[in-house]
This record gives structure tokens, C-alpha cells and sequence, in this order.
């Protein structure tokens, strides 16, 4: 979003100076990169023929993860490799048009990715965020046709408990009772068949976030007043730079004797 001044600068008839809009998107970035997530890789190994593996994922931050306007997401893109570098296993890949690949809300704006305690095929993503639903029990993303949320498991900082949590803040859909979605993180597992792909396996995991998420954006789409079709440009034309990593993890997984 504070890309988007600059880059639409004389549509936008935008005073502030290049460089001005240019330092507080590279700051912004900054913190993102320092100081809003951390992430590791547990316990990972080959157990019956699969590749097992925990990943953690920190909330370094004193609200949940991502906060504010609910058109924010973050979420987690897990690829494991074999060792020629081939891709064996990729779940969340960012698209070019700035959808997630296997998201079924980017998909269908009817539909939502569930929270996962385990994900073990490539269209499951793990994904935080907060999904709005009218007074029908439709998803939505209009903010005076939702009354509350299908789903909310953005990650909760340190000291939040989600069994005493009010209402208006509290942990919506699987991630309630999911005993690995606490204060301060969550623990995701991964099982996945590597079939007759060639160890050692190489796995790598980043949490990603977006400020501005595929569905937000393109749900205003169908309607024909200027202000929402300039938007839906302007994110057209910057959706590959849409989303950024917030941390990033590596481990070498040796194949069994």
C-alpha cells in the first residue's frame, strides 16, 4: 500500500516526495523482516516411507498476527526438494496475480481454506487470517454486510488465552481447539510421501504476509464506479510485488540407511 502512491503517482496527483514514499515502504519492510515473525523447523526426518516434520511459527509481535483490517493475511509456503533441486513437495506458492495456489478462497469467493493441524497434500496451505461472513452464513468480504467470522486464526502474541478471550478477539473455526494454536505461535505438521524422488531432501519454510489479499481486492471488481475499478487496477498491475517473507527456515534431511 505504500508502494501504490508512487507508483500511481500522477493518477493520484500524490505531493509527497519519490524518495519520502520510498523510506517508509523500505522501513515498513524492515520491521516485517526483523521484528514481526520468526520461524523453525522441528523434528523433521523420514518415518515410514514419508517426510515428517513440525514447523513453528513465532508471533513477535504484541497483537495477533496480522491485525487491523481483515483484508490482511499471512501464511505459511513449505517446499521440499530432493537432491538434484527438484521440487518433490510445494504447498502455498504466491502466484503472480497475488492469489496462493490451493487457497480456495482466491479460487471461489464462496468458499475459505479451513485451519489445518496436519497438512499432507499441495492444495492444503496453512493460512492465518481473519474470514468475515454475512448474516447468512455467506462469506464475504464487505464490511457492513459481515456480522462476525467463519474463521479467525491469526497468530496470537505471548500471554493472549484463547479459552478466555472475548468474543469480539476470539479464536473462530478449527484453530479453538487445535492444542498446537497458542499464545506467542503455532505448530503445523507436515506429512508428506516423497515417492520415489532421490535423498538427501532439502526442506525450506517461509511465513508470508499480504497486506492487500487476492480475494479483498478482487471481490470490488464487479462494481462499476471508478474508485473501486482504479483499485482493482492498481492491484493488478503491482500484484507480483503484493506480498512479502517474513522470516525463512532450512533443514537437510538425511534418507534412511
Amino acid at each position: 500500500m505504500q508502494r501504490m502512491p508512487n507508483h500511481c503517482r500522477d493518477d493520484l496527483n500524490v505531493a509527497a516526495l519519490p524518495r519520502e514514499l520510498t523510506n517508509a515502504a523500505e522501513g515498513t519492510l524492515a520491521f516485517l523482516h526483523s521484528e514481526a515473525a520468526r520461524i523453525e523447523i522441528r523434528d523433521a526426518g523420514i518415518t515410514s516411507g514419508k517426510i515428517r516434520t513440525e514447523i513453528f511459527v513465532q508471533n513477535l509481535t504484541g497483537h495477533k498476527l496480522p491485525t487491523a483490517f481483515p483484508s490482511r493475511r499471512a501464511w505459511l509456503h513449505f517446499v521440499v526438494r530432493d537432491r538434484d533441486g527438484k521440487t518433490v513437495f510445494e504447498s502455498g506458492a504466491l502466484q503472480p496475480d497475488g492469489s496462493i495456489v490451493g487457497n480456495d478462497n482466491d479460487a471461489d469467493k464462496r468458499e475459505y481454506q479451513p485451519h489445518y493441524h496436519e497438512i499432507t497434500s499441495p492444495d492444503q496451505v496453512e493460512i492465518f487470517e481473519p474470514i468475515l461472513a454475512d448474516s447468512k452464513g455467506h462469506v464475504t468480504t464487505g464490511l457492513l454486510d459481515a456480522v462476525g467470522y467463519v474463521k479467525d486464526d491469526r497468530l496470537l502474541p505471548s500471554s493472549f488465552d484463547k479459552n478466555r478471550a472475548e468474543k469480539d478477539i476470539a479464536v473462530v473455526g478449527d484453530a479453538a481447539t487445535d492444542p498446537n494454536f497458542t499464545a506467542g505461535g503455532a505448530l503445523v505438521r507436515y506429512s508428506i510421501s516423497p515417492g520415489n524422488a532421490p535423498g538427501p531432501f532439502h526442506i525450506e519454510v517461509e511465513p508470508w504476509y499480504q497486506p492487500i489479499g487476492y480475494r479483498s481486492a478482487h471481490n470490488l471488481a464487479p462494481y462499476q464506479a471508478h474508485e473501486t475499478q482504479r483499485f482493482v487496477h492498481y492491484y493488478e498491475a503491482m500484484s507480483t510485488t503484493t506480498a512479502t517473507v517474513l522470516a525463512r527456515a532450512e533443514r537437510e534431511i538425511e534418507t534412511a540407511p
